[in-house]
């Protein structure tokens, strides 16, 4: 059943409208956004679609085709707190609209996603960006920036302390290119990243591990970071780079200079990346400062898990170009860049490494750069 079906049964008249945002997958560039770095993300082809259609009562009914219960709140009382679970992201996007003086109607809502929950694709924000483009619609209003919309919607209604990357991708995105985003200045520009014309695929490896962005892993790693920074007297890490950490080294403890360690060589590598392919290079090339990116986050940030590093292990021992966790970690999904032709090889063999390590069977697939948010029908 289609989107518009399924809102269609389920409230018993048409839709006004049917919106739509991608996931993503970051290429590179993990956990450098809320430190005013640099990220390299692009949306994949999975999406999450809102079926909305307004009311005059106030009222704002929500409802998922995956498993959840429906909510049901009026939109003058929404508040941080008032809703818990997957409804939160949509009732967050209807009260982000109304701190900026937007009269926001009762809506009736219908969320039918294809984006993997919890595998490090930022299915919240494709969530988000998908509502506030038919919050906006539908209120008649025209705020301009819905990239900060979204992200304070996840970070003071919904609780997850991310960046502007996961929205920004989902928002700015365009099919085959990858997204170049300046976390600091705001600053993007779109890369080619034609998969296809050089007969490569890029893999999802979702290991079914679990995570959370408002879990207290993530909020730590963010405290870890601002530490090293206030400790350094800089604004944030981007202002850093590997020498000047190096000479700095004294001044913080063990576990701020590794965090720190980190983002200031991710950002590095972002920008490898971005000028490797904007020199017309293959992207083959990008191999190795992925598998560079997983050291680091699985030794110096510490945010990857037993799962995610047999993911990248056994796809670079199966012929990957390279390999790496993608997301917040702690789980979710690893990214493998491949050759098409051993794409399913290599899938194949990370879910054997799975069975004989007694782990849940992962979900691998391969994703394409696509579309940002829009309007479907």
């Amino acid at each position: 059943m289609n989107t518009a079906a399924a809102f269609r049964n389920l409230y018993g008249y048409e839709a006004a409208g049917i919106w739509s945002a991608p996931g993503r997958v970051n290429l590179i560039g993990e956990h450098t956004d809320y430190n005013q770095g640099f990220v390299f993300p692009l949306a994949i082809d999975r999406r999450a679609r809102i079926a909305a259609a307004p009311r005059q009562d106030g009222l704002l009914r929500l409802a998922t085709t995956a498993p959840g219960d429906p909510a049901e709140i009026r939109v003058t009382d929404l508040a941080p707190g008032r809703l818990t679970g997957w409804s939160r992201y949509l009732a967050g996007v209807h009260w982000a609209f109304g701190l900026r003086g937007v009269h926001v109607p009762g809506m009736d809502i219908l969320l039918d996603s294809d984006v993997p929950v919890g595998a490090g694709l930022s299915s919240s924000a494709a969530v988000e960006c998908a509502a506030a483009l038919a919050v906006r619609e539908l209120s008649g209003s025209e705020v301009p920036d819905l990239v900060l919309l979204c992200q304070q919607a996840e970070n003071e209604f919904a609780g997850a302390p991310t960046g502007i990357l996961d929205q920004s991708a989902s928002l700015l995105a365009e099919a085959g290119h990858a997204l170049f985003l300046d976390c600091r200045s705001r600053e993007s520009r779109l890369v080619p990243l034609d998969l296809a014309e050089e007969a490569m695929a890029l893999l999802v490896i979702d290991t079914k591990v679990s995570h959370a962005h408002d879990s207290g892993g993530y909020a730590e790693r963010r405290g870890d970071c601002e530490r090293a920074a206030e400790a350094l007297g800089v604004a944030s890490l981007r202002d850093l780079t590997l020498p000047d950490l190096v000479l700095a080294a004294p001044q913080l403890d063990r576990r701020a200079y590794q965090r720190a360690r980190h983002v200031v060589s991710e950002n590095a590598r972002v920008l490898t990346a971005v000028a490797h392919l904007e020199a017309g290079r293959p992207i083959r090339g990008l191999g190795q400062v992925l598998a560079s990116s997983h050291e680091s986050l699985r030794d110096d940030f510490e945010v990857s898990c037993p799962e995610l590093d047999l993911a990248v292990e056994t796809a670079m021992a199966a012929g990957a170009a390279g390999a790496r966790m993608t997301g917040g970690g702690f789980g979710g999904s690893a990214v493998a860049l491949v050759s098409r032709p051993e794409a399913e090889r290599i899938g194949a063999a990370v879910v054997r490494a799975f069975e004989r390590s007694g782990y849940a069977a992962p979900e691998v697939f391969a994703v394409e750069p696509g579309p940002g948010a829009r309007r479907d029908a």
